[in-house]
């Protein structure tokens, strides 16, 4: 392919990523940059160009070897639901920025300790940047088939490494504080994520299913190459001690590289996002490794016998189809894996530099001074030299150091130099007795043993003829080569180094630690470390400190880098926070660690305890002032704990005894409202009896026909006020479980039938059309005389809410497995949702005699409703189109 054309793609696919990032910045927390599908793709920055060529060539020509890699991180993610967590809390209430200040800010807040950090970091990381330049060189010489140049200017490479040094400086610094969420970054490398894993797939189903017919077919062939089986099975037990060490290594580099700690800590929005990655990032490094091990073996099938470079399988073989297209997706998928993994590194480096190295050592000085020389956009422009630098220095390692070793080879050995943090890292979560000295000492003592066993000889050569170092020991000490340290010679050079290196490592760190007291201020933050929980709402108060300060002058530092309108807010925040009082001259414990705090993001932790120590006089404090403080301090947490669960219950009992009183007010309100119901329906028939009765007493004259019709009245009213009567006895036997039902078996049309007669004269004279749809016979078991009352009630109210022309009443009769629904379905004005439940009170009618109110007592849904549940069944609204539509059911039984 010609070198303008993709050149001119590489130039097209940059401008995407800065346009990505800019509108990842500009939305803010918009869901499409803040959700856990992005925090879990931006961890896929693991997945480098190592993952990307250097896993192939691996495969190619190790075998199942490269498996481990990705193996030892699926192992180990399970664990994040605690650890992980863990972390990420302590970082976010310490406002920590890289992993340096985590391991720094644990063992009280060494500057020295941070320097050895960032340095160790910088020792492994940096020719891993380097890398990953050269993985883009060589790449696109294999794409457009060209040599390397050896000017500068003629290197596309350069202006790669130009162009991401301009990107990775100004989305890496647009905060001063350093541990602000860089959304813009985060965004484009989950979009890189993404490529990245498409195209991999891409041409592994290419390659699986088009050059060869299956995996089956690459097994067959690639089966009777030279060593296929050697390389193929893990061996003896020497062969999983080596598979063991490399899972071990892996485990620890998810959580230890830089550009890890940065993605899944320091730029982590939301700590439940981490829910999602436990199970979406193991999948996508089980996704990116099913076509690994075709791609390789079909490789070493198709260039049998040739002297090609195994790590660009995925390139050479499209390329040898003449699959133009497909070569250049797999390039730039290649391309995305290694940017993401230099912008990311490179502004964890940085920020390290700045805040552990440049601030502490260097401008200290200027920022204890009264003359404002160092500013926030000191810092800032120092950073974004730092990153830019940092690029450019690991280009002119890349062209003026050759790395003549594989990505594989510099990739395990920049995780072994990484893994030397692992004791301190760890023991700072877990164990109380680490002190910063064991943690000094063991780094040192890992890092000089990594040195001796590894970077040394790969520095010589390991095929340096005229070296006897690798071959015969230092000095000619059998005992002291450094591939077989002490006889050791089993391992291979990689996991020799981790071994030998963490071993002495961690026995230095944890003998040193026992054997020596940390001070009060380390003693401090272990617990705050290791019991984050119970300090993660009140942090300020688990800080240990003793002396004299005075607010103002605290408040002169923060305005320095906050500037003054963010200083009051945060100032008015503590206050609020801890009930302290707005002029409150002299400053506490709690104000002098939340200072701390606001500083670290900008200086780092190291520095800023220097910088606010240099503005307060603090008192010594013994180690059992310390322990006694952090009791006391653990207690009060437990007393407010308990007071707040105590105050949260009281609330909830106070909201239950306040709806309880709400509902006893309107229980005494609607027995006032039944009352004057029953009452006035009461009065109606009495009245009526009295007005007719004394009519016939006063008048003896009066025609018989009229005498007749009173008379009738009065019998009429008699049995009106006797059907009342029934009811509120009826009822009240129900509501106190006196009411005997007596169940048979009967058919329920029948007992319907029987119910509408009665109703034929009201049911005419309102021109109303009734049908009852269901078979012609339905058996069920129950009381006929009260079914019929159930029926009759229902009827009624259909009948007296239908509208006066063309009224509809449908009765149904459905059979279910278990019981039988009987529903009455009317076409009147309906029942709105809200009353689907009170319908049934014995109370409803008085409490809706905002409209006019229906002729009856109120009293028939719940005798219906108390009617049915004594059956066993249930009585209910059932939603409708039109009209009102109530349902009960009856359980089907035999006798």
């Amino acid at each position: 392919m010609n070198s303008a054309v993709l050149l001119l793609i590489l130039s097209v696919y940059l401008a995407m990523l800065f346009f990505m990032a800019h509108w990842a910045e500009k939305k803010g927390n918009s869901k499409w940059t803040v959700n856990p599908y992005v925090y879990s793709l931006s961890l896929a920055v693991y997945c480098t160009a190592w993952t990307y060529y250097g896993s192939i060539g691996l495969a190619a020509e190790s075998g199942l070897s490269y498996i481990s890699i990705y193996l030892g991180p699926i192992i180990i993610i399970p664990s994040w639901i605690v650890i992980l967590k863990k972390i990420i809390r302590i970082s976010r209430v310490n406002k920590i920025s890289s992993i340096a200040d985590f391991i720094s800010l644990r063992y009280g807040n060494s500057r020295f300790l941070g320097a050895i950090v960032t340095v160790i970091c910088l020792t492994g990381i940096l020719p891993y940047i380097a890398l990953q330049l050269k993985a883009i060189a060589e790449t696109f010489h294999v794409v457009t088939k060209t040599k390397t140049s050896h000017y500068i200017f003629d290197d596309t490479t350069t202006y790669v490494a130009v162009a991401l040094a301009l990107f990775a400086s100004y989305y890496g610094t647009r905060y001063v504080d350093a541990s602000e969420k860089r959304k813009g970054i985060v965004t484009a490398v989950a979009m890189e994520s993404v490529l990245k894993l498409v195209f991999f797939v891409i041409i592994g189903v290419y390659v699986t299913f088009f050059v060869f017919d299956g995996f089956d077919d690459i097994y067959q062939k690639a089966s009777v190459l030279e060593h296929f089986k050697e390389k193929n099975t893990i061996g003896g037990l020497p062969q999983v001690i080596n598979w063991f060490l490399l899972c071990v290594l892996s485990m620890f580099a998810i959580f230890l590289l830089p550009r890890q700690f940065q993605v899944a800590v320091i730029e982590n929005n939301k700590e439940n996002h981490v829910n999602k990655a436990i199970w979406l990032f193991p999948l996508y490094l089980l996704i990116f490794n099913i076509f690994v091990y075709p791609i390789a073996w079909g490789g070493n099938i198709l260039f049998q016998n040739q002297n090609v470079n195994s790590d660009f399988y995925s390139l050479l073989i499209p390329q040898l189809f003449n699959n133009t297209t497909l070569t250049v997706l797999v390039f730039l998928g290649g391309f995305s894996a290694a940017i993401s993994m230099i912008v990311v590194s490179s502004i964890g480096l940085s920020t390290m530099i700045t805040n552990n190295i440049l601030i502490p050592y260097n401008l200290l000085g200027k920022l204890k001074s009264k003359e404002q020389t160092i500013s926030s956009k000191t810092i800032v422009n120092s950073r974004k030299i730092g990153i830019f630098s940092l690029i450019i220095l690991a280009y002119l390692i890349y062209r003026f150091f050759g790395l003549d070793y594989s990505l594989v080879s510099i990739g395990l050995i920049a995780f072994v130099i990484i893994a030397q943090l692992a004791p301190a890292f760890f023991g700072a979560l877990f164990w109380r007795r680490g002190s910063r000295l064991g943690a000094v000492y063991g780094i040192i003592i890992g890092f000089l043993i990594c040195i001796y066993t590894l970077l040394a000889p790969y520095s010589i050569g390991i095929s340096n003829e005229n070296s006897t170092f690798i071959s015969e020991g230092f000095m000619g000490f059998y005992l002291l080569k450094p591939f077989q340290l002490f006889g050791l010679d089993y391992l291979q050079p990689v996991q020799h180094a981790l071994f030998w290196s963490l071993l002495f490592n961690s026995v230095v760190y944890f003998s040193v630690s026992v054997s020596f007291k940390g001070n009060y201020r380390e003693r401090n933050y272990a617990e705050m470390f290791i019991d984050i929980n119970k300090y993660i709402t009140n942090h300020e108060n688990a800080f240990v400190w003793k002396g004299t300060a005075y607010t103002s002058d605290i408040e002169k530092v923060l305005i320095r880098f906050l500037g003054e309108e963010r200083t009051k807010r945060a100032l008015t925040i503590f206050n609020l926070k801890y009930n302290v009082a707005k002029d409150q001259k002299l400053a506490d414990a709690r104000l002098v660690k939340f200072s701390e705090n606001l500083l670290t993001g900008h200086i780092g932790t190291a520095s800023a305890r220097i910088l606010i120590a240099s503005v307060v006089k603090e008192e010594k404090i013994t180690l059992p002032e310390v322990l006694k403080i952090l009791e006391e301090s653990k207690e009060n947490i437990i007393i407010n704990k308990k007071l707040t669960e105590t105050s949260n219950e009281l609330k909830k009992i106070s909201a239950k005894l306040q709806l309880a009183n709400q509902s006893l007010v309107t229980k005494d309100q609607q027995k006032d409202e039944f009352l004057d119901t029953v009452t006035h329906e009461l009065r109606t028939p009495i009245t009526a009896i009295r007005a007719a009765s004394e009519i016939l007493h006063d008048d003896d004259d009066i025609p018989d026909e009229l005498r007749k019709q009173f008379l009738q009245n009065i019998i009429s009213e008699s049995d009106r006020l006797n059907r009342l009567i029934d009811k509120i006895l009826d009822l009240e036997k129900f509501e106190t479980g006196k009411q005997t039902i007596y169940p048979a078996k009967h058919n329920l049309i029948k007992t319907i039938e029987n119910a509408v007669e009665p109703l034929q004269h009201l049911i005419r004279n309102k021109k109303i059309t009734i049908h009852t749809e269901s078979k012609d016979k339905v058996t069920a078991f129950y009381d006929e005389d009260r079914i019929v009352q159930v029926m009759t009630n229902l009827i009624s109210n259909a009948i007296k809410f239908c509208p006066e022309n063309e009224g509809l009443i449908t009765i149904q009769v459905v059979e279910k497995e278990n019981f039988i629904q009987t529903s009455v379905h009317d076409n009147g004005k309906g029942i709105t949702p809200n009353d689907y439940e009170i319908i049934f009170d014995k109370f409803y009618q008085s409490m809706n005699q905002n409209i006019k109110k229906p002729v009856g007592s109120g009293l028939g849904l719940a005798i219906c409703k108390q009617i049915v549940e004594h059956h066993g069944g249930k009585i209910e609204v059932m939603p409708a189109v039109k009209g009102a539509c109530i349902a009960f059911t009856l359980l089907k039984k035999t006798e």
